[in-house]
Protein backbone atom coordinates (compact mmCIF):
# COMPACT_ATOMS: atom_id res chain seq x y z
CA UNK A 1 0.00 0.00 0.00
CA UNK A 2 2.86 2.36 0.84
CA UNK A 3 4.58 1.79 -2.54
CA UNK A 4 1.49 2.30 -4.24
CA UNK A 5 1.51 5.58 -2.50
CA UNK A 6 5.05 6.32 -3.27
CA UNK A 7 4.34 5.87 -6.99
CA UNK A 8 1.12 7.57 -7.10
CA UNK A 9 3.20 10.94 -5.49
CA UNK A 10 6.32 10.58 -7.86
CA UNK A 11 3.69 10.00 -10.75
CA UNK A 12 2.09 13.41 -9.55
CA UNK A 13 5.41 15.21 -8.48
CA UNK A 14 6.73 14.06 -12.26
CA UNK A 15 4.07 15.26 -14.09
CA UNK A 16 4.00 18.52 -12.21
CA UNK A 17 7.44 19.42 -13.75
CA UNK A 18 6.80 17.99 -16.67
CA UNK A 19 4.08 20.62 -17.05
CA UNK A 20 6.62 23.60 -15.81
CA UNK A 21 8.99 22.08 -18.03
CA UNK A 22 6.54 22.81 -21.38
CA UNK A 23 5.03 25.97 -19.70
CA UNK A 24 8.58 27.62 -19.88
CA UNK A 25 9.67 25.69 -23.02
CA UNK A 26 6.40 27.26 -24.73
CA UNK A 27 7.05 30.69 -23.27
CA UNK A 28 8.33 33.44 -25.59
CA UNK A 29 11.55 34.83 -25.14
CA UNK A 30 12.71 38.02 -27.05
CA UNK A 31 16.39 38.18 -27.02
CA UNK A 32 17.17 41.04 -29.29
CA UNK A 33 16.86 44.31 -29.30
CA UNK A 34 16.30 46.54 -32.76
CA UNK A 35 14.44 49.77 -33.46
CA UNK A 36 10.65 50.32 -34.37
CA UNK A 37 7.85 48.92 -33.49
CA UNK A 38 6.04 46.10 -34.91
CA UNK A 39 2.28 45.72 -35.35
CA UNK A 40 0.57 42.64 -35.13
CA UNK A 41 -3.13 41.29 -36.30
CA UNK A 42 -4.22 38.86 -33.52
CA UNK A 43 -7.40 37.45 -35.69
CA UNK A 44 -8.89 34.60 -32.96
CA UNK A 45 -8.39 37.88 -30.13
CA UNK A 46 -9.53 40.17 -32.35
CA UNK A 47 -6.83 42.59 -31.88
CA UNK A 48 -3.94 44.28 -32.46
CA UNK A 49 -1.04 44.15 -30.17
CA UNK A 50 1.69 46.60 -30.61
CA UNK A 51 5.39 45.63 -29.74
CA UNK A 52 8.50 47.80 -28.99
CA UNK A 53 11.35 45.99 -30.62
CA UNK A 54 14.20 47.86 -28.82
CA UNK A 55 13.04 47.27 -25.20
CA UNK A 56 11.14 44.50 -25.57
CA UNK A 57 7.65 44.90 -23.95
CA UNK A 58 4.42 45.24 -25.58
CA UNK A 59 3.29 48.46 -25.22
CA UNK A 60 -0.56 47.97 -25.83
CA UNK A 61 -3.61 45.48 -27.37
CA UNK A 62 -5.99 47.47 -29.24
CA UNK A 63 -9.51 45.79 -29.35
CA UNK A 64 -11.11 45.50 -32.88
CA UNK A 65 -14.81 44.75 -32.87
CA UNK A 66 -14.56 42.31 -35.96
CA UNK A 67 -12.11 40.26 -36.62
CA UNK A 68 -9.32 41.42 -38.19
CA UNK A 69 -6.54 39.69 -40.83
CA UNK A 70 -4.25 41.89 -42.52
CA UNK A 71 -2.29 45.46 -41.94
CA UNK A 72 -0.68 48.03 -44.22
CA UNK A 73 1.33 51.13 -43.16
CA UNK A 74 1.07 54.24 -44.42
CA UNK A 75 4.07 55.33 -46.05
CA UNK A 76 4.09 58.51 -43.51
CA UNK A 77 3.98 55.80 -40.96
CA UNK A 78 0.88 57.69 -39.20
CA UNK A 79 -1.24 55.30 -39.42
CA UNK A 80 -1.48 51.78 -39.91
CA UNK A 81 -4.77 49.91 -41.49
CA UNK A 82 -6.71 46.87 -40.95
CA UNK A 83 -8.53 45.03 -43.29
CA UNK A 84 -11.56 43.20 -40.54
CA UNK A 85 -12.28 40.38 -42.28
CA UNK A 86 -14.81 38.97 -39.90
CA UNK A 87 -16.08 35.67 -39.05
CA UNK A 88 -17.67 32.18 -40.27
CA UNK A 89 -20.70 33.88 -38.65
CA UNK A 90 -20.44 37.70 -39.51
CA UNK A 91 -19.14 39.07 -42.85
CA UNK A 92 -16.47 41.98 -42.27
CA UNK A 93 -17.25 45.07 -44.44
CA UNK A 94 -14.70 47.58 -42.80
CA UNK A 95 -10.78 48.70 -42.34
CA UNK A 96 -9.84 50.18 -39.64
CA UNK A 97 -7.38 53.06 -39.06
CA UNK A 98 -4.97 53.33 -35.85
CA UNK A 99 -3.15 56.52 -35.22
CA UNK A 100 1.01 55.43 -35.04
CA UNK A 101 1.39 58.60 -32.08
CA UNK A 102 -1.11 57.65 -29.93
CA UNK A 103 -2.17 54.22 -31.07
CA UNK A 104 -5.84 54.75 -31.00
CA UNK A 105 -8.14 53.67 -32.91
CA UNK A 106 -9.20 56.78 -35.27
CA UNK A 107 -12.39 55.45 -37.42
CA UNK A 108 -13.82 52.38 -38.84
CA UNK A 109 -14.34 52.98 -42.86
CA UNK A 110 -17.29 50.92 -44.19
CA UNK A 111 -16.27 49.50 -47.83
CA UNK A 112 -20.26 48.81 -49.07
CA UNK A 113 -20.96 45.69 -50.60
CA UNK A 114 -17.74 43.78 -50.91
CA UNK A 115 -17.44 42.38 -48.25
CA UNK A 116 -14.59 39.91 -45.99
CA UNK A 117 -11.96 42.36 -46.83
CA UNK A 118 -8.38 40.61 -46.71
CA UNK A 119 -5.10 41.83 -48.63
CA UNK A 120 -4.21 45.36 -47.89
CA UNK A 121 -1.46 47.63 -49.24
CA UNK A 122 -0.19 51.51 -48.91
CA UNK A 123 0.03 53.72 -52.16
CA UNK A 124 2.96 55.40 -51.73
CA UNK A 125 2.83 59.44 -50.99
CA UNK A 126 -0.95 59.86 -50.57
CA UNK A 127 -3.88 58.70 -48.08
CA UNK A 128 -4.57 55.71 -49.94
CA UNK A 129 -4.62 52.26 -49.74
CA UNK A 130 -5.60 48.88 -52.33
CA UNK A 131 -7.53 46.35 -50.87
CA UNK A 132 -9.27 43.43 -51.98
CA UNK A 133 -12.32 41.15 -50.76
CA UNK A 134 -12.76 37.56 -50.50
CA UNK A 135 -16.92 38.42 -51.39
CA UNK A 136 -17.63 40.74 -54.34
CA UNK A 137 -13.52 39.92 -55.89
CA UNK A 138 -13.17 43.70 -56.04
CA UNK A 139 -9.82 45.94 -55.82
CA UNK A 140 -11.02 48.67 -53.71
CA UNK A 141 -9.51 52.47 -53.92
CA UNK A 142 -10.05 53.58 -50.21
CA UNK A 143 -9.01 57.72 -48.84
CA UNK A 144 -8.46 56.80 -45.54
CA UNK A 145 -8.63 60.54 -44.78
CA UNK A 146 -11.88 61.03 -46.67
CA UNK A 147 -13.41 58.05 -45.68
CA UNK A 148 -14.45 57.36 -49.01
CA UNK A 149 -14.36 54.67 -51.39
CA UNK A 150 -12.93 56.03 -54.52
CA UNK A 151 -12.61 53.04 -56.89
CA UNK A 152 -14.07 49.60 -56.92
CA UNK A 153 -12.55 47.56 -59.66
CA UNK A 154 -13.90 43.87 -60.36
CA UNK A 155 -10.59 41.63 -60.63
CA UNK A 156 -12.94 39.09 -63.09
CA UNK A 157 -12.05 35.96 -60.75
CA UNK A 158 -13.02 34.07 -57.81
CA UNK A 159 -11.84 34.79 -54.08
CA UNK A 160 -9.33 37.32 -54.59
CA UNK A 161 -7.31 37.62 -51.63
CA UNK A 162 -4.02 38.89 -51.31
CA UNK A 163 -2.26 41.81 -53.85
CA UNK A 164 1.20 43.47 -54.46
CA UNK A 165 1.68 47.40 -56.05
CA UNK A 166 4.20 47.19 -58.88
CA UNK A 167 6.84 50.23 -57.68
CA UNK A 168 7.45 51.71 -60.79
CA UNK A 169 3.89 50.85 -62.79
CA UNK A 170 0.41 51.68 -61.73
CA UNK A 171 -0.41 47.81 -61.68
CA UNK A 172 -1.69 45.72 -58.99
CA UNK A 173 -1.34 42.35 -59.00
CA UNK A 174 -4.27 40.42 -57.22
CA UNK A 175 -3.93 36.50 -56.33
CA UNK A 176 -7.31 34.62 -56.90
CA UNK A 177 -7.43 31.44 -54.63
CA UNK A 178 -10.61 29.86 -56.73
CA UNK A 179 -9.34 31.17 -59.85
CA UNK A 180 -6.20 29.15 -59.73
CA UNK A 181 -4.62 32.92 -61.16
CA UNK A 182 -3.59 36.37 -60.99
CA UNK A 183 -5.28 39.57 -61.86
CA UNK A 184 -3.39 42.48 -63.45
CA UNK A 185 -5.59 45.64 -62.43
CA UNK A 186 -4.45 49.03 -64.17
CA UNK A 187 -5.49 51.17 -61.23
CA UNK A 188 -5.11 54.70 -63.89
CA UNK A 189 -7.62 52.74 -66.51
CA UNK A 190 -9.27 51.23 -63.46
CA UNK A 191 -9.66 47.56 -65.66
CA UNK A 192 -8.25 44.60 -65.32
CA UNK A 193 -5.67 44.40 -68.83
CA UNK A 194 -4.58 40.79 -67.87
CA UNK A 195 -5.31 37.18 -66.23
CA UNK A 196 -2.26 34.81 -65.33
CA UNK A 197 -3.38 31.39 -64.77
CA UNK A 198 -1.13 29.63 -62.20
CA UNK A 199 -1.14 26.86 -60.34
CA UNK A 200 -3.87 25.49 -57.87
CA UNK A 201 -4.66 27.50 -54.68
CA UNK A 202 -3.05 30.81 -55.83
CA UNK A 203 -2.52 32.47 -52.53
CA UNK A 204 0.20 34.15 -51.77
CA UNK A 205 2.19 37.05 -53.79
CA UNK A 206 4.69 39.67 -53.43
CA UNK A 207 7.56 41.41 -56.25
CA UNK A 208 11.03 41.75 -56.25
CA UNK A 209 11.88 45.46 -55.54
CA UNK A 210 13.09 46.26 -59.01
CA UNK A 211 9.67 45.02 -60.33
CA UNK A 212 10.45 42.36 -62.51
CA UNK A 213 9.39 39.24 -61.42
CA UNK A 214 6.41 38.10 -59.16
CA UNK A 215 6.52 35.00 -57.05
CA UNK A 216 3.07 33.54 -56.22
CA UNK A 217 2.31 30.46 -54.06
CA UNK A 218 0.54 28.01 -54.92
CA UNK A 219 -0.97 26.55 -51.14
CA UNK A 220 -2.82 23.87 -53.21
CA UNK A 221 0.01 22.36 -55.30
CA UNK A 222 2.86 23.43 -53.19
CA UNK A 223 4.52 25.22 -55.12
CA UNK A 224 6.16 29.20 -56.52
CA UNK A 225 5.32 30.09 -59.97
CA UNK A 226 7.57 32.75 -60.77
CA UNK A 227 6.18 35.27 -63.53
CA UNK A 228 8.30 38.12 -65.74
CA UNK A 229 6.20 41.55 -65.25
CA UNK A 230 7.05 42.86 -68.31
CA UNK A 231 5.25 39.81 -70.68
CA UNK A 232 3.06 38.34 -67.79
CA UNK A 233 4.10 35.27 -68.47
CA UNK A 234 5.25 32.07 -66.27
CA UNK A 235 8.95 31.67 -66.57
CA UNK A 236 9.94 28.43 -63.67
CA UNK A 237 7.57 26.85 -61.27
CA UNK A 238 10.01 26.21 -58.08
CA UNK A 239 8.30 23.31 -55.07
CA UNK A 240 8.00 24.36 -52.04
CA UNK A 241 6.67 22.75 -48.44
CA UNK A 242 3.07 21.82 -48.03
CA UNK A 243 0.84 24.61 -48.25
CA UNK A 244 2.95 27.62 -48.84
CA UNK A 245 0.68 30.24 -47.58
CA UNK A 246 2.81 33.53 -48.17
CA UNK A 247 5.75 34.55 -50.05
CA UNK A 248 8.45 37.74 -48.98
CA UNK A 249 11.47 39.42 -50.74
CA UNK A 250 14.65 40.31 -48.32
CA UNK A 251 14.67 43.75 -48.62
CA UNK A 252 17.94 43.18 -51.36
CA UNK A 253 15.83 41.23 -53.16
CA UNK A 254 18.18 38.62 -53.15
CA UNK A 255 16.35 36.17 -51.17
CA UNK A 256 12.60 34.73 -50.53
CA UNK A 257 10.84 33.17 -48.02
CA UNK A 258 7.74 31.07 -48.20
CA UNK A 259 6.06 30.06 -45.08
CA UNK A 260 4.68 26.22 -45.68
CA UNK A 261 2.01 26.27 -42.84
CA UNK A 262 1.59 22.30 -42.71
CA UNK A 263 5.11 21.19 -42.07
CA UNK A 264 5.87 24.25 -39.73
CA UNK A 265 8.75 24.90 -41.90
CA UNK A 266 10.21 28.42 -43.89
CA UNK A 267 11.79 27.56 -47.04
CA UNK A 268 14.62 30.44 -48.72
CA UNK A 269 14.93 30.72 -51.91
CA UNK A 270 18.13 32.36 -53.69
CA UNK A 271 16.03 34.49 -55.83
CA UNK A 272 18.75 34.88 -58.38
CA UNK A 273 19.85 31.01 -59.35
CA UNK A 274 15.96 29.79 -58.11
CA UNK A 275 17.27 27.30 -56.14
CA UNK A 276 16.09 26.79 -52.11
CA UNK A 277 19.19 27.16 -50.26
CA UNK A 278 17.34 26.72 -46.85
CA UNK A 279 14.77 25.38 -44.82
CA UNK A 280 14.10 26.49 -41.22
CA UNK A 281 12.29 24.23 -39.18
CA UNK A 282 10.21 25.52 -36.10
CA UNK A 283 10.47 23.15 -33.16
CA UNK A 284 6.83 21.46 -32.64
CA UNK A 285 6.71 18.53 -35.61
CA UNK A 286 10.27 17.14 -35.56
CA UNK A 287 9.63 14.02 -32.86
CA UNK A 288 7.42 12.98 -30.16
CA UNK A 289 9.18 15.10 -27.55
CA UNK A 290 8.78 18.16 -29.52
CA UNK A 291 5.46 17.64 -30.29
CA UNK A 292 4.80 17.55 -26.02
CA UNK A 293 6.91 20.72 -25.36
CA UNK A 294 5.91 22.44 -28.02
CA UNK A 295 2.90 23.47 -29.92
CA UNK A 296 2.54 22.41 -33.35
CA UNK A 297 3.41 25.26 -35.63
CA UNK A 298 2.13 26.81 -38.33
CA UNK A 299 3.58 29.44 -39.65
CA UNK A 300 1.41 32.34 -42.20
CA UNK A 301 2.43 36.13 -42.78
CA UNK A 302 6.20 37.37 -42.81
CA UNK A 303 7.74 41.04 -42.38
CA UNK A 304 10.93 42.19 -42.92
CA UNK A 305 12.69 44.64 -41.17
CA UNK A 306 14.09 47.52 -43.15
CA UNK A 307 17.39 47.09 -41.50
CA UNK A 308 17.72 43.89 -43.51
CA UNK A 309 19.03 42.31 -40.19
CA UNK A 310 15.64 40.60 -39.20
CA UNK A 311 12.62 38.41 -40.76
CA UNK A 312 9.03 38.24 -38.68
CA UNK A 313 6.81 35.04 -39.27
CA UNK A 314 3.56 34.70 -37.22
CA UNK A 315 3.49 31.14 -35.86
CA UNK A 316 -0.53 31.18 -35.47
CA UNK A 317 -1.17 28.04 -33.73
CA UNK A 318 1.75 28.91 -31.09
CA UNK A 319 0.39 32.73 -30.45
CA UNK A 320 3.87 34.21 -31.13
CA UNK A 321 6.24 35.45 -33.98
CA UNK A 322 9.20 34.02 -34.45
CA UNK A 323 12.43 36.13 -35.73
CA UNK A 324 14.82 34.97 -38.21
CA UNK A 325 18.10 36.02 -38.64
CA UNK A 326 18.63 37.21 -42.35
CA UNK A 327 22.13 36.13 -42.20
CA UNK A 328 22.10 32.86 -40.55
CA UNK A 329 18.78 32.29 -41.53
CA UNK A 330 17.86 30.86 -38.26
CA UNK A 331 15.37 31.52 -35.42
CA UNK A 332 17.23 33.71 -32.79
CA UNK A 333 14.05 35.32 -30.65
CA UNK A 334 10.28 34.88 -30.58
CA UNK A 335 7.57 37.23 -29.16
CA UNK A 336 4.52 36.66 -27.42
CA UNK A 337 1.28 37.74 -28.86
CA UNK A 338 -2.74 37.50 -29.18
CA UNK A 339 -4.51 34.57 -30.31
CA UNK A 340 -3.30 33.21 -33.59
CA UNK A 341 -1.56 36.01 -35.19
CA UNK A 342 -1.16 36.75 -38.73
CA UNK A 343 -0.53 40.16 -40.81
CA UNK A 344 2.34 42.19 -39.50
CA UNK A 345 3.27 45.84 -40.02
CA UNK A 346 6.64 48.29 -39.09
CA UNK A 347 6.44 51.42 -38.07
CA UNK A 348 9.84 53.44 -37.56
Amino acid sequence: MKIIKVIIVVGIFLMFMLIIAITIVRRPSYTISTNGKLYIVNKLSSSISIFDLETGRELKEISISVEPHEITTMTDQKRVVVTNYGTPNMEGKSITSINTRTNEIEKDIDIGESLKPHGIISFPKSEKVGIVTDIGNDLLVVNIATGIVEKKISTLQKFSHLLVLHPKKPLVYVTNINSNSVSVVDVELNKVIQIITCGLGTEGIDITPDGTEIWVTNKIENSINIINTKTNQITDTLSTGKQPLRIKFSIDGKYSLVTNANDGTISVFDRYSKKQIKTITIPGKKNLLERAFYHTPRPVGILMHPNRQYAFVANSNADKIEIIDMKTFTIVSTIRTGRVPDGLAFVQ
